[in-house]
């Protein structure tokens, strides 16, 4: 597979700059005029694309003075760093899902594939002003999903998405950012040395050129590429209004997993992922979980439950015996076997069992619980009381 020819490459990398991310009607053009026809057209070399307004004309041609796409190719080259679009053997495909919407083109900074990497890949993001607790979930799983393998994607915000970010890090895993900005402009700028390990380590993903900045709609934007480049979105802190939530609804749509984290009922930052498992999202714990849901077959999480109590473990005779004793004071014996439903001979030798094992001791005629048992629980070792009588018929 050949890949697209050096002037497709040139006028992708071009409309990264004169075009917002995500611009469906853009795309539409894109599909039906091809990268190089529609840059001539929104440049004024060619005839404009059907439906395109003066303003917007006169918007991209003021951007087009000032962006030099082959010198972007060329900053990005010296950076270590490539652009890739459709038709390269690196282009992964899941992005191709969001039809006129998908990017141009990627930025990216790092070694590793970004196909490859991205078929076993989930997102965990959350808010940035995010508690200790969403926090420390988020690290967990981040470290906790590159341990089992996965590539953890986020988008290298401040709050959970970093601490996603450094927990696969400091398992030695893998992990993207997914910028809203040009990979050679770190935002947050407190995240430029935790960006520069990531390139280290993993990937750093724009589809902005080199030098382009931020803004509240690329933001949004950007969390498309998210849901869609991995298998599911995995939601550990968001308040109703977050671009968490526009991530884990826009996946979604696009048929992949979302998963939320829940938090205390009275935290306004969980507020919002409860909201997102009343809608229909599963609801996950740690990272074995999620595996299970997003993973291969035979993935499956450890089966989840309380301990085995020694009680759990006595044969049925004992344990109906056992349920027959009195919870206060003792009984005869013929009292306990109507109880159990059981005969006098059969009851009379599982009680001698529960008094081996501790459960049960004998005072008289009469049997009872020991006083030092837990019925619900693993029974202490019974010491000898003053005018207590063991054993004995």
């Amino acid at each position: 597979m050949s890949g697209p020819g050096p002037g497709e490459r040139l006028a992708r990398a071009a409309l990264t700059g004169l075009t917002e991310p995500g611009d469906e009607l853009v795309g539409r053009w894109l599909r039906e005029l091809g990268p190089e026809a529609l840059l001539h057209g929104l440049t004024g070399k060619g005839p404009p694309p059907k439906g395109a307004r003066p303003d917007r004309l006169e918007g991209c041609r003021a951007r087009a003075a000032h962006r030099h796409p082959a010198r972007d190719l060329a900053t990005v080259d010296r950076m270590g760093g490539r652009f890739i679009c459709p038709g390269d053997v690196e282009w992964p495909g899941q992005l191709d899902d969001l039809g006129d919407a998908r990017p141009i083109g990627l930025w990216v900074h790092g070694s590793p594939n970004v196909r490859l990497w991205a078929l076993r890949s989930v997102a965990v993001v959350g808010a940035r002003a995010c508690t200790d607790y969403g926090s420390y979930v988020a690290a967990i799983l981040g470290s906790g999903l590159a341990e089992r393998g996965w590539v953890v994607v986020s988008g290298a915000a401040f709050g959970v998405d970093g601490a996603a970010h450094r927990g696969a890090l400091a398992a030695g895993g893998a992990t993207m950012a997914v910028l809203a900005s040009g990979i050679d402009v770190p935002y947050p700028r407190g995240h430029a040395e935790l960006l520069d390990r990531i390139a280290e380590q993993g990937l750093v993903l724009a589809e902005l050129p080199p030098g382009g900045h931020p803004t509240r709609s690329r933001f949004v934007l950007r969390n498309r590429v998210i849901a869609a480049l991995t298998r599911g979105t995995v939601v550990v802190e968001a308040e109703y209004r977050s671009g968490s939530l526009v991530t884990a609804r826009r996946a979604r749509e696009l048929g992949r997993h979302t998963m939320g984290v829940p938090g205390p009922v009275t935290s306004g930052l969980s507020a919002g992922v409860h909201e997102l498992l009343r809608e229909g999202a599963c609801l996950v714990t740690d990272a074995d979980e999620i595996t299970e849901l997003i993973g291969d077959m035979g993935e499956l999480a450890p089966e989840r439950r309380g301990p085995v109590l020694a009680r759990d473990l006595l044969p049925e005779a004992a344990a109906r015996t056992l349920e027959a004793v009195p919870g206060q004071g003792g009984a005869e014996l013929a009292l306990i076997a109507r109880n159990a439903g059981m005969g006098r001979d059969r009851t009379l030798g599982s009680l001698y069992e529960l008094q081996a094992l501790g459960f049960v001791e004998r005072l008289g005629d009469q049997w009872q619980l020991a006083d030092v048992t837990s019925t619900s629980g693993t029974p202490k070792p019974l010491g000898r009381r003053p005018g207590v009588r063991r054993g004995g018929a």
